[in-house]
């Protein structure tokens, strides 16, 4: 889960990372207490755009997510909503019917600084076991940056984290399960290609990572999807690197 989902709005201008802020290196974000040494004028400014994209709805995060993917540019919007709001209903759907300990999800989670560094909150690999990495910085950053905002309402403390595990985990099973992986697939009704009466499904880039943010924020009782904060997290990074 990165810090940059692909297509998530920023003032100015959900699997990507960050662009990294051009500047020196000590102007580069290090410590969860970065926001902090933001002016007054700039943390004004950051909380009048992270308002901003608080007025946009879900969907639209979805659609941009999905229109700024490789492959995608050319999509029409119909298409892309339809995608967008089918792999949201699924990953919703998903965690519907997600046991009470889905969150942690029986694999090996390590928790460690240098998300920062790297633009990511989380991320899950396969090998050599099973793991879920949590990078504490980023998540300690994103929680006060709810402070910040007043969006303690939409997340309560504590909910990055969760979201975070809960995003891998959707991840670790549309890896894991063929099947799972294949609903979502023939519910989304993408052709790659078709010869006569075959008809070949097609991969949709980015509608996994739709799913994902929409199941973790299913599972952990959000007021607003996942994608929100991480395009407010996008915000927080271009201010520090500004101010």
């Amino acid at each position: 889960m990165s810090v940059r989902t692909p297509g998530a709005p920023a003032p100015g201008a959900a699997r990507a990372r960050a662009t990294r802020t051009k500047g020196p290196e000590s102007r580069r974000p290090r410590t969860p207490a970065a926001l902090a040494t933001l002016t007054p004028a700039r943390r004004e400014a950051l909380r009048a755009d992270c308002a901003r994209l608080a007025e946009l709805d879900d969907t639209d995060f979805g659609i941009r997510l999905l229109g700024n993917t490789p492959t995608h540019e050319t999509r029409d919007e119909a298409l892309l909503h339809h995608w967008a709001t089918t792999a949201t209903e699924f990953g919703r759907e998903l965690a519907a019917g997600a046991p009470p300990a889905a969150a942690g999800h029986g694999t090996r989670v390590v928790e460690a600084p240098g998300g920062l560094d790297r633009f990511l909150l989380a991320r899950y690999t396969s090998r050599p076991v099973p793991t879920v990495e949590l990078f504490t910085d980023t998540i300690a950053l994103g929680e006060h940056l709810v402070d910040v905002l007043g969006w303690r309402d939409l997340y309560p403390t504590g909910a990055l984290r969760a979201a975070a595990l809960a995003h891998e985990h959707a991840h670790c099973l549309l890896h894991r399960d063929p099947r799972t992986r294949r609903a979502l697939r023939d519910r989304l009704g993408h052709t790659a290609l078709r010869l006569g009466r075959l008809r070949v499904p097609g991969h949709v880039a980015g509608a996994d990572e739709l799913a994902a943010h929409a199941y973790a924020g299913a599972l952990c009782g959000l007021g607003r999807s996942p994608l929100l904060l991480t395009a407010a997290l996008v915000s927080a990074v271009q201010a520090l690197g500004e101010d």
